[in-house]
């Protein structure tokens, strides 16, 4: 794969001008900044209105221009705001690069959602089960298989074990997910609808008084497991409203509780590949999302699961 040039302020600067008619007509163009958050993209805040988003390889402008189309899709449905472009176009040879508005509002890693935000997390979920599928795949999004909480229950145990030689976690608490309670939370068949599949506190923007004014990055959404967007809530704002924002949208136990323990093998399993060097995300990060995500429910204590339901189906 050819390395894509690393863009500078310079390289930004042209380009917004080349984008964007009032940047050109005021000569040096606004001031541009890099943004620190997230890695998927080149990301650089463009004065105080825009963002800019560089693809940094073939693969991620498909996923880019193929997100561009299928935010049309989803706004109707979702009652959130998602970015809306105002220019496209290429930044280096087969390079895609959007410039969107700026959503108001600060990044859910720094802004807390209160219990109303919670109701637009539920409104969320429910309005991208309620996307037209087909609609979905003639847009090229892909679907994805329902992960194994099996396969990954076992990862989880042996990370537990890295991170309690290291001090950072009891592996004791990983025993509450039996090996029967992980068949049981099994994927239900016939579950696939459209989701986000990135839903991390980076890409909720949350207004002063906690309402989640908006949704970023759909790059990497699929067709596949509402689980896997209950268990990007988890760590973003935690498992007690992950899960009410799941109740409120009308998902049952199994879904609710397949989300929870996504999100806990998945946060032990990257926190030990951190501490074990196999990763580079920041580690206080990584601590807050595995804090979040191993907060108490009380959904933790429901053992008699129903097969189906209404409650259980998306």
């Amino acid at each position: 794969m050819t390395q894509a040039p690393t863009p500078t302020a310079d390289t930004v600067r042209r380009l917004v001008r080349s984008l964007l008619a009032d940047a050109a007509a005021a000569g040096g163009g606004p001031d541009v900044r890099p943004v620190h958050e997230g890695g998927e993209h080149f990301t650089w805040w463009v004065g105080t209105r825009h963002v800019l988003r560089l693809a940094p390889d073939r693969e991620a402008s498909v996923r880019q221009r193929r997100e561009l189309r299928l935010r049309d899709l989803i706004r109707p449905h979702i009652g959130i705001a998602v970015p809306v472009s105002v220019a496209q176009g290429e930044w280096a040879s087969g390079l895609s690069c959007t410039l969107d508005k700026r959503l108001p509002g600060a990044s859910g890693e720094e802004q807390d959602v209160s219990a109303v935000g919670e109701a637009d997390l539920a409104g969320l979920l429910s309005g991208l089960r309620e996307v037209p599928v087909r609609q979905a795949e003639s847009l090229g999004v892909p679907r994805a298989a329902p992960r194994s909480l099996e396969e990954l229950r076992t990862a989880a145990a042996h990370a537990a074990e890295e991170l309690a030689a290291a001090d950072e976690f009891d592996p004791v608490r990983l025993t509450q997910l039996t090996a029967p309670a992980a068949v049981q939370l099994a994927a239900q068949p016939g579950a696939a609808v459209l989701v986000h599949h990135n839903l991390k506190g980076e890409h909720l923007v949350v207004s002063a008084d906690g309402r989640v004014r908006g949704v970023l990055d759909w790059t990497g959404t699929v067709i596949g497991d509402p689980a896997e967007d209950i268990a990007g809530l988890a760590i973003a704002v935690g498992a007690p409203a992950a899960v009410r924002a799941a109740t409120l949208a009308g998902y049952g136990a199994r879904p609710c509780l397949r989300g929870l323990w996504l999100s806990r093998c998945d946060t032990v399993i990257r926190l030990a590949d951190r501490l074990q060097g196999r990763d580079d995300s920041p580690v206080p990060l990584l601590e807050t999302q595995l804090r979040r995500a191993w907060e108490a429910i009380l959904l933790e204590r429901v053992t008699d699961l129903r097969d189906g339901g209404p409650d259980e189906a998306p």
